[in-house]
């Protein structure tokens, strides 16, 4: 199944000619050489270079070369294929981590994308990653038709509802990967005196809870990994030399890798 994009300025179907991508009313999208098509137009930007930048994408690059994440990785590979979908829309995919995997996994009539607000992420991908479709577009308003997907996944990564609702198809499952009670829980009592436990993803709007899995292990990593950890998390800011000469002391750490995977459905 071939999932359609629509243009992002008027919402019309997307046709492709040739490198590029037009509509009915004449507006044009071209591939970049890298294989991904760029669909954030300039007059939508809230900022010259919107979304995670170059140095937070080469910090997770560095970071998901090392087999930490694979457990989470594999994990929602194997739970997106047991379900058989025909399309899979990865909203804020970054550098394709995920998207690549549950591409892998799945039948190859099945049709992945994965879109994220940040060039340098989607740019990457693209160049790595050759199964995924990869778009830089806004997950708040995806460029895709309506009832297309299977499958909308979010990982770590700001949930829309009614937009994930758009996109889904009536028996469609928005799958949302949070953050674990104790995900990180070592490296944020090094900056926090009082440490809060994470919570659990409150129910978007429209959607039923349905299912939620804990994954969790506990990882010895190194000193030099960590740094890149860290600076792929919302508390990178919070890191002083002090902290980072802290750690330094020790060859390795043993952090806590935490992940809740919740599965939604639209509410009927």
């Amino acid at each position: 199944m071939t999932v359609e994009y629509r243009c992002p300025i008027c919402s019309e179907p997307l046709a492709r000619d040739g490198n590029s991508l037009g509509c009915a009313n004449r507006h044009q999208f071209d591939y970049a050489k890298e294989g991904y098509i760029n669909l954030l137009p300039v007059q939508f930007k809230r900022s010259k270079q919107p979304g995670d930048n170059l140095e937070m994408v080469q910090a997770r690059r560095a970071f998901f070369a090392t087999p930490h994440y694979q457990f989470l990785q594999h994990a929602l590979a194997t739970l997106i294929a047991n379900q058989h979908p025909n399309s899979v829309i990865d909203l804020g995919c970054g550098e394709g981590f995920y998207t690549h995997a549950i591409a892998e996994a799945l039948d190859e009539n099945c049709s992945v994308y994965g879109l994220d607000i940040s060039k340098p992420a989607i740019k990457y991908a693209a160049k790595r990653y050759e199964k995924p479709n990869f778009s830089v577009a806004s997950s708040k308003d995806a460029p895709f038709k309506e009832a297309c997907a299977n499958v909308v996944l979010s990982v770590f990564a700001p949930v829309f509802a009614k937009e994930s609702a758009r996109l889904l198809d009536e028996e469609g499952t928005l799958i949302v990967v949070s953050p674990g009670p104790h995900h990180l829980h070592e490296l944020k009592q090094k900056i926090y005196d009082d440490v809060r436990l994470h919570q659990a993803p409150e129910c978007p709007d429209g959607f039923n809870q349905v299912e939620q899995v804990l994954i969790q292990e506990v990882h010895a990593i190194e000193t030099d990994v960590i740094s890149h950890l860290i600076k792929m998390t919302p508390f990178a800011w919070k890191f002083k030399p002090s902290h980072f000469e802290d750690l330094s002391k020790q060859p390795h750490h043993d952090i806590t890798l935490s992940f809740l995977v919740t599965q939604f459905k639209k509410s009927q």
